[in-house]
């Protein structure tokens, strides 16, 4: 991708300033991590996630909840970051992105070295016991399941649930993904369809909207630069651009 193709968002970057960053499943996706509501192809199309991946689900089915769960998180946490994390993280270390908000739980960001993150859907580096609060490597609680039907907290022996949120669950990240929208200069949405509620709302938080995605979305309209592409090369080209006049 040549730097001509982006020139509508590196203006838009030159004459606002820091951004904030949305990213969803179009990010990852390069990194071989599906998207789980891809028609046809996602997770969701072949089952129904309320049946395996909701509280009541976790509360009323945890032995088959669990073992999903573990089927989920392999890949997930064999995954590595590719060139649209990386360049995020670089952008970041410039001063150029100010937070970096996540529907994403794979944690790829974390791992390219990007710092102020806010995961609206939780991770996949941790489980809690839902009792004392006590908090374990996810690992260590998929690794029980080699003895047992579901893992329990070290500590008082209560279930534990991963750090993630289920169907049913708060969204308790929300109002700190806002206010950095709000405070930031523009928001760029990066490989989200921004199909999802209540994370797309976050465009009207903000006056500048620029957008990468590979389809269209429902908020193309709105943005000031629309650029359809695949994340990792032109989240890689756009940082090239932008910080060589840095």
């Amino acid at each position: 991708m040549n730097q001509d193709t982006l020139h509508p968002l590196v203006e838009l970057f030159r004459e606002a300033g820091p951004a904030a960053v949305l990213t969803g499943a179009g990010i990852s996706t390069e990194s071989g991590i599906p998207d789980f509501r891809s028609p046809g192809t996602g997770l969701y199309s072949r089952m129904d996630p309320m049946e395996y991946l909701s509280v009541e689900a976790m509360m009323r089915r945890p032995e088959r909840f669990w073992r999903m769960f573990a089927e989920i998180n392999g890949p997930i946490a064999a995954a590595q970051p590719n060139a649209g994390h990386l360049a995020l993280a670089r952008l970041e270390e410039a001063g150029l992105v100010s937070a970096l908000v996540t529907q994403n739980i794979d944690g790829l960001h974390h791992k390219a070295g990007s710092r102020r993150i806010i995961e609206l859907h939780g991770h996949l580096r941790t489980a809690r016991c839902e009792e004392c609060g006590r908090r374990c490597a996810l690992s260590e609680a998929i690794a029980q399941l080699r003895e047992r039907s579901r893992p329990y907290c070290a500590g008082c022996g209560g279930p534990l649930r991963p750090d993630v949120v289920l169907f049913g669950d708060m969204l308790e990240t929300f109002p700190e993904a806002s206010r950095a929208v709000r405070e930031a200069k523009m928001l760029l949405v990066a490989g989200s369809s921004l199909g999802v509620h209540p994370a797309n709302t976050l465009v009207y938080q903000t006056e500048r909207l620029a957008i990468i995605n590979r389809d269209p979305t429902p908020f193309d309209s709105m943005a000031r630069a629309v650029l359809r592409a695949e994340c990792g090369e032109a989240l890689r080209t756009l940082a090239d651009a932008l910080l060589e006049s840095v």
